[in-house]
């Protein structure tokens, strides 16, 4: 079963949810790009799966969701749920994963004057036959009604995976900080 940081946080966030709907427009006020230590990430796919609940993906130009290297995202919860419980839904959901996948690591880093909590991650899955290793931060921001979540994630697939493994102490921080330091659009939801 493919687990991969995305599905982990649309199964986390829609945990009240049935079904997903897709849109093809950006549905939060965020329509990107966004520009990350250089990298700009521009709006692919979008999904309202509930009343509360919006998800947009973001990738370098010549990446595609389904296979990409590097990914921004952004989630929306306009159903009252706070960071802590936002971000504690994920760690709940990446200490169950450890059972069964032994590169799962994941550190919360909080932000006492802003609200904000970042979760930093990593987790792997080999199911399909490829093996892929996945490192997350995810900014979680309070919003008036929910919270909404800015998140990057880079994957490797097979050997690109230990390059991701071997490259990931000297390039992590420097991310998590861009990422804690990046100036966020308003969310507006419909």
């Amino acid at each position: 079963m493919l687990m991969i940081g995305r599905l982990i946080a649309a199964v986390a966030l829609v945990c009240l949810t049935g079904s997903v709907a897709v849109a093809q427009d950006d549905a939060v006020g965020a329509p990107g790009p966004f520009v990350l230590e250089g990298e700009s990430f521009e709006l692919a796919w979008t999904s309202h799966p509930t009343d509360t609940f919006y998800k947009q993906e973001y990738v370098p130009a010549g990446q595609s969701v389904e296979a990409y290297e590097q990914m921004f995202m952004v989630d929306v919860l306009t159903n009252g749920i706070s960071v802590r419980d936002a971000a504690g839904t994920m760690v709940d959901g990446l200490k169950q994963r450890q059972a069964s996948d032994p590169v799962v690591n994941f550190a919360l880093i909080e932000n006492e004057e802003t609200g904000e909590i970042i979760l930093d991650f990593l987790l792997s899955d080999d199911s399909s036959g490829t093996v892929i290793v996945e490192w997350n931060a995810y900014r979680y921001v309070p919003l008036e009604d929910g919270v909404a979540m800015f998140g990057i994630s880079r994957r490797g697939y097979d050997e690109g995976a230990t390059e991701l493994l071997k490259g990931l102490q000297g390039w992590r921080m420097g991310t998590i900080e861009a990422l804690a330091g990046m100036e966020l659009p308003e969310v507006v939801v419909e």
